[in-house]
């Protein structure tokens, strides 16, 4: 084995220090001793969480029983998130797949070269175990969020609950939907608790815990399976691979392109806000709040 190769391991500059303190020993000497005394190569291990927010138990425990309330009375239940953002052209996509010749992509992943940048918000229904994605080509806005929301509400929504009067959502503490997105609030009363009289309940998950999100585990993975090793090349492709997405306990998915365009940098002034029908919860008021329907004159 060449020297070079050595240096990866860092073998060489021990054997300098023994050199440096008249001890000659070689490189496999060295490695042997090494090994006899417990030491070997290791990576870093994520297992340190940061520093935590102090509520962060107390608010596992209110979404747990948020969802068990809303579902005892048979109302509907989603998880909603945004999946990573993935540039749409010949470019390689992680995983493996059974071929007899690996597919040709790019050499390098500039987004000039893709057809387009996919943005994939995901809805997932809990008691049904059905996952929606409306995949957008523009901004990952609040917007957005919303409006994918107002297409669930319109199709699903009165597919699965026609006599739904509550909806209860959960969410990350960040993103397009994040807790303290005017945005994501001011349109969730307009487009969803105004336009579709539901008392919209949203519980965030803390800072730092968006993996226990249900949508996470339950869809995302699941997609990212379905497609693993297999360059997205157009929209139509990867609108497929999310409608065959299943799993053996009876996963579904449904796919919808978005074409419509959204702008970012959009303002709520405190006006708009105060005339919102929104309600702090007493249990971490910063990451739960329940937003009632209006009225035709109140929502004026």
């Amino acid at each position: 084995m060449s020297s070079r190769k050595w240096l990866n391991c860092r073998l060489r500059d021990i054997r300098e220090r023994l050199v440096t303190q008249e001890h000659g020993v070689s490189l496999p000497v060295i490695s042997r001793l090494l090994k006899r005394h417990g030491y070997s190569l290791k990576g870093n291990r994520k297992e340190l969480e940061g520093s935590q927010k102090p509520e962060r138990d107390q608010q596992f425990e209110h979404i747990y029983a948020e969802r068990t309330a809303h579902q005892a009375r048979g109302q509907p239940c989603i998880s909603v998130d945004t999946k990573k953002k993935e540039l749409i052209g010949d470019f390689k996509n992680a995983g493996r797949i059974w071929c007899q010749e690996a597919e040709a992509v790019n050499v390098h992943d500039f987004r000039s070269e893709a057809v387009g940048r996919a943005v994939p918000y995901g809805i997932y229904d809990l008691h049904h175990n059905c996952g929606t994605v409306y995949v957008g080509q523009s901004a990952e806005t609040p917007t957005f969020a919303v409006d994918n929301l107002v297409r669930w509400c319109q199709t699903e929504l009165r597919e699965r609950y026609p006599d739904a009067t509550e909806l209860f959502i959960e969410a990350d503490a960040g993103g397009s939907n994040g807790y303290r997105s005017r945005v994501w609030k001011r349109d969730l009363q307009a487009k969803i608790a105004d336009a579709f009289g539901l008392t919209v309940t949203v519980c965030h998950y803390p800072t730092g815990t968006s993996k226990w999100n249900p949508i996470e585990h339950r869809l995302f993975s699941e997609i990212s399976k379905t497609w693993a090793g297999c360059p997205l090349r157009t929209f139509d492709i990867m609108i497929g691979y999310i409608n065959d997405t299943k799993t053996q306990t009876g996963l579904s998915v449904r796919a919808h392109l978005v074409t419509q365009t959204y702008e970012t940098g959009v303002k709520v002034p405190d006006a708009e806000m105060e005339a919102l029908a929104i309600e702090k919860h007493t249990v971490c008021p910063q990451w739960s709040y329940t937003i009632s329907p209006r009225s035709p004159a109140q929502a004026a």
